[in-house]
């Protein structure tokens, strides 16, 4: 980390932070807990899990274009990011005393949103602490770091609740709030050096009168500035699609594995492999992108995430037919585990990189607003997709299987937008203020 300045550093250090938040309460431990607590196996409790999303996605999708354009105004970015840290930490301490499955899924939803509201923050600080030809390593350091620590410390921690505790009086349910409380905790301590050390060094004063007038001017200017450039308008399109699919198999991995019947411990262990797994591509992702353009290595992953559901729907369909028992359905589980480690911080770190290269720094906040757009928005299609399928199936391996025709759609736009992505990608970066 010594290559890295202190702005950098300390922005990489928040995915540290909030990392747990994606493990934990997104992946891995709440989802299994919550799935029992709606009834169980068979009681389509990932179906109401999905639909969750959906009702967090479509919010988000609304809001985060609004916040965008505000934290582009001096002097409210770092404002907001507190803010909505606060509020998710608190949200998180209250939910971990509920017991009942609706206000788990409510404190859930809420906890994501500023969850989600700080990473529109964070991912639009990125101009600001560093220069483009510097987006890829920094991010890709983000992703690794957050699967060191975030990722994966607490991750074991509660694992070892989980399946140890009940030698120290801890049951099962005591050590999930444990770990939520856990991660109200983490998130909080380890965001102090964003808070401290990062600042705005792009963009506009506030304006005196008007300020919701000319936040909706900012707003509709960038979206025609978006849709008139089309390197940038097929990135962001195609993003909608294969991070759909990204989102979905990181979010419906353990509800789709309690809706089949796995044990919650053997899930979890193999989710704690992806974490392992995931720092060191996510670091060859970064060193990767010195030697191929990220539109290749964006494809390479998506490619990855087809087999993974192909894998996916085989584990499924398999054990809903009998052709194995729930052993081999394991062992394929964790098989998936480790090809989605391969890939998972990857496509998202240079994804996150990429959209940043291609986006005036002055502007990141509207841009990487409009940037959550898509991400949020396409994060209700796959879970509506899995749910709907499940509701009228009753087979959560045509669910997962159904995953594929978001990444090839993503695929397609890339492969068709590529000759007006990468010539954008090495403009250069205009001097910060005071330089």
């Amino acid at each position: 980390m010594r290559k890295f300045s202190k702005e950098e550093r300390s922005w990489i250090m928040y995915d540290w932070a909030d990392s747990v938040f994606a493990t934990i309460m997104m992946a891995a431990v709440f989802p299994v807990f919550f799935v029992n607590i709606s009834g169980g196996e068979g009681s389509l409790g990932s179906m109401w899990w999905a639909w969750g999303m959906v009702a967090t996605q479509l919010f988000l999708g609304i809001a985060a274009p609004i916040i965008g354009s505000i934290v582009d105004f001096r002097g409210y970015k770092k404002r907001l990011f507190v803010i909505f840290l606060a509020c998710g930490v608190a949200v998180l301490l209250v939910l971990a005393a509920q017991s009942t499955w609706q206000l788990l899924l409510l404190g859930y939803v809420l906890a994501n949103i500023f969850w989600s509201l700080t990473m529109v923050i964070y991912d639009s600080y990125l101009p600001d602490i560093t220069t483009k030809d510097r987006m890829d390593k920094v991010s890709a350091w983000g992703y690794a770091m957050g699967y060191i620590g975030g990722s994966t410390i607490p991750f074991l921690i509660s694992i070892i609740l989980i399946l140890f505790g009940g030698n120290f009086g801890i049951d099962a349910t005591l050590a999930v709030r444990i770990s939520i409380v856990m991660t109200a905790l983490w998130w909080g301590l380890f965001s102090i050096p964003i808070i401290k050390n990062v600042h705005h060094k792009y963009g506009m004063d506030a304006p005196r009168k008007g300020f919701v007038t000319e936040t909706f001017k900012n707003i509709f200017e960038t979206g025609k500035k978006i849709i008139k450039n089309k390197g940038l308008i097929t990135f962001i399109i195609a993003y909608f699609f294969y991070i759909d699919g990204v989102g979905t198999v990181i979010r419906m991995a353990t509800a789709y594995g309690a809706e089949l019947g796995l044990g919650a411990e053997g899930m979890i262990g193999a989710l704690f492999v992806t974490q392992i797994v995931a720092v060191p591509f996510s670091l060859l992702f970064g060193k990767l992108s010195n030697k191929f353009n990220p539109i290749n290595l964006i494809t390479a992953a998506i490619g990855m995430y087809v087999l993974i559901c192909i894998t996916g729907f085989l584990m499924g369909f398999g054990l809903e037919e009998k052709w194995f028992g729930i052993s081999t359905a394991l062992i394929l589980f964790w098989t998936l585990a480790f090809m989605v480690g391969t890939v998972q911080g990857g496509i998202q770190a240079i994804s996150r990189s990429t959209f940043g290269r291609l986006v005036p720094p002055d502007k990141s906040g509207e841009y990487f607003g409009f940037f959550e757009i898509f991400g949020r928005f396409a994060s209700i299609l796959g879970p509506t997709l899995y749910a709907v399928i499940l509701q009228s199936t009753g087979r959560a391996s045509f669910s997962i299987l159904s995953i594929i025709a978001i990444f090839v759609a993503g695929l397609t736009l890339l492969s068709i937008g590529r000759k007006h992505i990468i010539p954008q990608l090495d403009q250069p970066q205009p001097a910060q203020p005071g330089q």
